[in-house]
């Protein structure tokens, strides 16, 4: 394997995908899914990890915790990271079908559908847009390692990649990792119907409605037990204080 040769942009899209989909500590050469995409790539494990830390260090919540990864690392790194900031939607879905492509598949057979689709138009659509969704969800749960920001659950099949803003108010904000969090079923839904909310210290807040009923036991454990507790925040992605804040304007019912 040549390690001298420069990455292109097409495997650090590749590369920034990995990234989002591991939790951080695990960006490391002796991890299965590293040593996998190395093998993909044909580079060594360790400069895929390698790269991986180089993207870390771009992150504004790593950077705070003296995350430095090559000293200077490349503009190349830098421009895949504005690309995905600016454009999650679009990044997101190129670097997935990149993957695929390598891997020999088609766009299809990275998702399961249940039933065959449509031809046309309306097929490409439903592909892409359920390919974003199982990346977002893979991401937001990476993020938070796979608990419930609320409860802690590590159930992955009980949790889910939510939205602060709806996914149907902003189509901009669909992708954007900081504007997702994870969080059990139940929470998750009571966050959806305005029943809970988080203020701008990461607390999260009870709804009146579900206080009016601190009586029974089921509201006591399942959401007054966690009344102005922190929230578990993500190693990365912190969730944006403005998309928290229109979530207590518009969707919080107080």
């Amino acid at each position: 394997m040549n390690e001298r040769k420069n990455w292109t942009r097409q495997e650090l899209i590749i590369a920034f995908n990995l990234y989002c989909k591991l939790p951080f500590g695990q960006y490391h050469k002796n991890n299965p899914k590293v040593i996998e995409l190395a093998g993909i790539l044909g580079r060594t494990p360790s400069a895929v990890a390698l790269k991986l830390c180089n993207f870390a260090r771009l992150d504004p919540t790593h950077r705070k915790r003296g995350i430095k990864g090559m000293q200077h690392g490349s503009k190349l790194e830098e421009q895949i990271w504005d690309e995905f900031n600016q454009n999650w939607e679009e990044l997101a879905y190129q670097s997935e079908i990149a993957l695929a492509e390598l891997k020999g598949l088609r766009k299809e057979d990275i998702v399961r559908f249940e039933k065959d689709l449509p031809e046309g138009k309306e097929k490409e659509a439903m592909v892409r847009i359920r390919i974003n969704q199982s990346f977002f969800r893979e991401m937001v749960l990476a993020s938070y390692k796979s608990r419930c920001a609320v409860c802690f659950l590590p159930e992955p099949d009980l949790l889910v990649a939510g939205h602060i803003i709806p996914w149907s108010v902003d189509a901009v904000l669909r992708m954007n990792p900081r504007n997702g969090i994870c969080m059990c079923v139940l929470h998750d839904k009571a966050f959806d119907k305005g029943l809970i909310t988080i203020n701008d210290d990461y607390k999260l807040i009870i709804s009146k409605a579900l206080i009016k009923l601190s009586n029974e036991p089921a509201v006591q454990r399942g959401f007054l037990a966690y009344q102005d507790s922190n929230i578990i925040l993500p190693d990365r992605f912190l969730p944006d204080r403005k998309f928290l804040e229109f979530h207590r304007n518009n969707i919080f019912v107080g």
